[in-house]
């Protein structure tokens, strides 16, 4: 496939170093020399230093002939710009990064794709949305909706009170056959290497776990797993950022009640004026008396997305010591996922992972609905509607030659999430959850083809 990338920031060079891992055909633009040089001497890609609103740039970069542009400058209007005339000359698809999620909400009233913009994406809204979520299901680490809700991924530690622990899969499908659920991926406490689960996989204390399960199957995950459903309603946010500023909106607007700290004045002042309902103030989150006279102890949750990785994950610890159930750090540096186990925080969030995961299913072959990287693993979440076309079509789940490193987590009919065993016969239509390792994706996608 033949890729363009317009800007060489955090999330376009992720990007670019992503695909290139595919032995995609990337070509990445970008006006600085310094942002290209690193990744034209550590990629096998293609750089090129110039305006990606400039015409013959693009011509140069052999437009005509592009499978996908995706614009993620820091401007917008820039990315706007080139995905419009990246459609004029020939690019199949465009995909453009957008500050202003107004434009996303109302996408389809605007009509975008007439002016040849395919898909909208906001790293920051994709955060804001996955925060939401996991205060959702507070007792989870990880968690991902398909389909509104119809199927949810959900990753946690297996405590030792875990009904699951020292079990093997298929024992605990013995003893349980009514469940909704299907283990996903395992990586074992202390180790990089992700499993995909099998009937003779024994659940062990301190694995990192990922399941999907029905919208009824959540409590039982609950029950089984030896978490408890916290009811979040107090949460205070550090930061006032653009991720800061929606998820407090998005929370005052679900009846929460959210206290934001932030440390410009005339910042903390916008935000109090634009949400009334939200307690705005103006401080430095890292002083540990500010938080205390801001009564921490008596939140439900923490989110620290200020624009510092180390401040963040810091003031987490601090409001985990005070007794706060939940906490939620923005992080930029993609080795700390690795240590936020052990460090004790509950989830970190990425934006440039999750608008990674955004782009990536317009990479992959096959009708690709949704998809995510589950977060520190080496394994992909795929959701593939199902053609007549598609191999799959009209077989039982037995009688597909699936590879091993790859399991299908549960299949959405007419908007019913189910878990499907052996004799599920699959149907034109249907939406089916696929998690696989990196070296069976090929031979999944061409399930679907």
């Amino acid at each position: 496939m033949k890729i363009i990338i317009a800007g060489a920031g955090e999330v376009g060079f992720h990007l670019a170093k992503l695909l290139s891992y595919e032995s995609q055909d990337i070509t990445l633009i970008d006006t600085k020399k310094e942002s290209l040089a690193y990744a034209d001497t550590h990629l096998d890609i293609r750089v090129v230093k110039g305006d990606a609103t400039s015409i013959s740039v693009l011509k140069d970069s052999k437009i005509a002939s592009t499978d996908l542009v995706i614009a993620v400058t820091s401007s917008e209007t820039t990315n706007i710009t080139v995905c419009v005339l990246a459609k004029q000359l020939g690019a199949k698809r465009t995909v453009a990064r957008i500050s202003n999620t107004e434009f996303i909400e109302k996408k389809d009233e605007v009509g975008f794709t007439k002016f040849g913009i395919d898909e909208l994406i906001s790293p920051e809204a994709l955060a804001a949305n996955e925060i939401a979520l996991l205060l959702g299901q507070s007792a989870f680490n990880d968690t991902y909706e398909f389909e509104d809700g119809a199927l949810t991924m959900i990753g946690l530690n297996l405590s030792r009170t875990a009904a699951f622990v020292g079990k093997t899969v298929k024992e605990v499908g013995d003893l349980n056959p009514d469940l909704n659920y299907v283990p996903l991926a395992i990586q074992r406490f202390g180790t990089q290497y992700t499993l995909i689960p099998r009937g003779d996989t024994q659940f062990k204390e301190g694995d990192q776990v990922y399941f999907t399960t029905t919208e009824k199957g959540v409590e039982e995950m609950f029950h089984l797993t030896g978490k408890v459903r916290e009811d979040i309603k107090n949460v205070m946010i550090l930061g006032g950022s653009k991720i800061g500023y929606k998820t407090a909106q998005d929370l005052c607007k679900n009846s929460f009640k959210v206290k934001l700290i932030e440390s410009s004045k005339d910042k903390a002042f916008d935000i109090a004026d634009d949400i009334p309902s939200c307690l705005v103030i103006n401080g430095d989150g890292r002083n540990v008396d500010l938080l205390q006279e801001e009564s921490i102890n008596e939140m439900d949750a923490f989110i620290a997305v200020t624009g510092n990785s180390e401040t963040n994950i810091m003031s987490c610890l601090v409001a985990k010591s005070k007794g706060v159930k939940k906490t939620i750090a923005l992080v930029e540096n993609m080795d700390y996922f690795q240590l936020s186990q052990s460090i004790g925080i509950d989830t970190l969030i990425n934006k440039k992972l999750l608008a990674a995961n955004n782009i990536f299913r317009y990479v992959r072959k096959g009708e690709v609905v949704a998809m995510t990287k589950l977060n520190n693993m080496n394994a992909e979440l795929l959701e593939f509607r199902v053609t007549t076309s598609s191999k799959v079509c009209d077989k039982k789940i037995k009688d597909i030659d699936l590879p091993r490193s790859a399991v299908i987590g549960g299949v959405v009919r007419d908007g019913e999430g189910l878990i499907a065993l052996g004799d599920f016969k699959i149907k034109n239509g249907d939406h089916i959850v696929i998690c696989c390792l990196p070296q069976s994706i090929n031979k999944v996608e061409k399930l679907f083809v």
